[in-house]
């Protein structure tokens, strides 16, 4: 190989690609495309203290009750000093970094670059983005003390189940996990209980990993009941 080609594509391995670029197909550059979005992660998230995730579905307007509840708790957690973490984009993920704004505290937006462009949503004052969607999960997580999990899709379930698993098999720190909305998240809890748990293949500690809440106070309160039950644990 020509050395001077050699170092023009060394160099170049970092420069941002849109979503249609075919970077799937070139196996040992696609390392150093992966480690050098680890280190902008790292780098770039290092200062976010008491971290925040917000998690639910881009397709939920300004009119939908869990906008507005995501607005207000990300406002509330703001106002004592909670970082929001969120996807970057519209719907609930707009409504967190909505809440942080205009409370003047850390609007942190995860964009990831997918062929149906995401353009990241005006409340965010400190965005990155991401080609690789378990790079950008792993800097959720990184930088998280808590996570709240609003209604959504296969997104939101992607990020609920993948933390709770590694929460249950000590891969992670314990934080709290907060589901919003009892009325969504019926059904589903109550499979848990008729199936999974019944059938051996969940545990009843399994199912004290989250909480089930329906306002904004009921957030904060979690959060800060979690972090109270955790210092009385280790004494």
């Amino acid at each position: 190989m020509d050395s001077n080609n050699h170092v023009g594509r060394f160099v170049s391995f970092g420069t941002r690609r849109d979503a249609g670029d075919d970077y799937t197909g070139t196996d040992v550059w696609r390392i150093f495309r992966i480690m050098s979005e680890f280190v902008d992660g790292f780098e770039s998230t290092s200062q976010v203290k008491k971290g925040v995730s917000f998690f639910g579905s881009r397709c939920l307007a300004p009119s939908n009750k869990y906008y507005k509840l995501a607005h207000e708790a990300s406002y509330l957690l703001s106002k004592k000093g909670y970082s929001i973490i969120t996807g970057a984009g519209p719907g609930i993920t707009e409504a967190g970094n909505k809440g942080a704004f205009e409370e003047r505290g850390n609007s942190v937006g995860l964009n990831i670059i997918i062929p149906e462009a995401q353009a990241p949503n005006p409340y965010v004052n400190n965005l990155l983005e991401f080609r690789y969607f378990f790079v950008r999960k792993y800097m959720f997580l990184k930088n998280s003390c808590a996570s709240v999990v609003f209604p959504g899709g296969f997104g939101t379930f992607d990020e609920l189940f993948e933390t709770l698993s590694l929460i249950q098999t000590k891969r992670t720190q314990h934080i709290p996990i907060i589901l919003v909305g009892s009325d969504y998240w019926k059904g589903m809890l109550e499979w848990f209980n008729s199936v999974p748990l019944k059938q051996g293949t969940l545990h009843q500690d399994d199912l004290k990993l989250f909480v089930v809440v329906d306002s904004a106070k009921d957030i904060l309160k979690a959060i800060d009941n979690f972090y109270k039950n955790h210092k009385k644990d280790k004494k």
